[in-house]
């Protein structure tokens, strides 16, 4: 973990790029105590871990099947049901956090990808048993940015500075062509790319992540709302392309339902500051 301290930090976004519609803006001061954070997504091998001691069995596990992608399934795959709003997204008998694109697949070999196939009471199971918890959305946030204010991404306000990628995104024409100059499809490890300022890696792209906050599109942030039961995530994805998704972007955000356990969410854990 790494330490994040107290401080205040700009909250959001209302630039060119925001969905106001999430509830990105307004920009806001926001006080921030001091916590730590992941530095890192949790992995399949920590979670691998968290199972083996506790034989702990997911959402996904009990239902039997999970959302994948469908630029991940063997071109023989079977026509199955899609998302209506998001055809790219198909449903798979068996998929879960050890099998993330169906029975034919595995995490071995990819013990240092983020685990996904997690919905929100999955990553608070995992919390429990490693003596932390979910970040508050705030937390978050100010943790993603890295100590810079008002910046689109960790690293500052250029997509790609001098053309290096620092983040796994889609590239090419989504979703039919991954061009893959970032050198990623789906998942990457955890570790790739530079980490921010706070030493924190991928707190953009490759997984979404569960965030502890209610979800409320209103203006002023996720405050608690009995007509939107879903939970905030942040960060974007391996999947978020500027043709339909900019949320690859430190302000962004989206609402999930609690159940909600696809490919491309995962989390990581914080801590209160002694």
């Amino acid at each position: 973990m790494v330490a994040v301290p107290a401080g205040t930090f700009l909250m959001g976004s209302e630039d060119a790029l925001a969905y106001p519609a999430d509830g990105e803006g307004p920009v806001r001061t926001v006080q921030v105590d001091a916590f730590w954070i992941d530095a890192c997504a949790v992995s399949n091998a920590d979670f691998g871990r968290f199972t083996a001691e506790t034989g702990y069995r997911t959402g996904a596990e009990r239902i039997g099947w999970s959302f994948v992608f469908a630029g991940l399934l063997p071109d023989d795959f079977p026509p199955t049901r899609g998302v209506v709003s998001a055809p790219w997204w198909r449903q798979v008998e068996g998929a879960d956090w050890r099998h993330p694109e169906g029975p034919h697949s595995t995490v071995a070999g990819r013990p240092d990808h983020p685990v996904v196939h997690l919905d929100w009471h999955d990553a608070r199971a995992y919390c429990a048993w490693a003596g932390k918890r979910l970040p508050t959305e705030a937390e978050w946030e100010r943790a993603a940015r890295g100590g810079l204010h008002g910046k689109v991404f960790p690293w500052g306000d250029e997509l790609a500075p001098g053309g290096q990628h620092r983040m796994n995104v889609w590239q090419g024409d989504f979703p039919a062509h991954n061009t893959e100059a970032d050198g990623r499809y789906g998942t990457c490890p955890v570790t790739a790319f530079e980490p921010n300022g706070f030493g924190l890696y991928n707190t953009t792209g490759n997984v979404w992540e569960w965030c502890a906050d209610r979800f409320a599109s209103r203006a002023g942030g996720s405050h608690p709302s009995p007509h939107r039961p879903e939970r905030v995530a942040k960060g974007g994805s391996y999947l978020c392309h500027e043709s339909y998704c900019r949320r690859y972007r430190v302000a962004a955000r989206q609402g999930l339902t609690p159940d909600s356990a696809i490919g491309n969410v995962g989390f990581r854990c914080a801590l209160d500051a002694a």
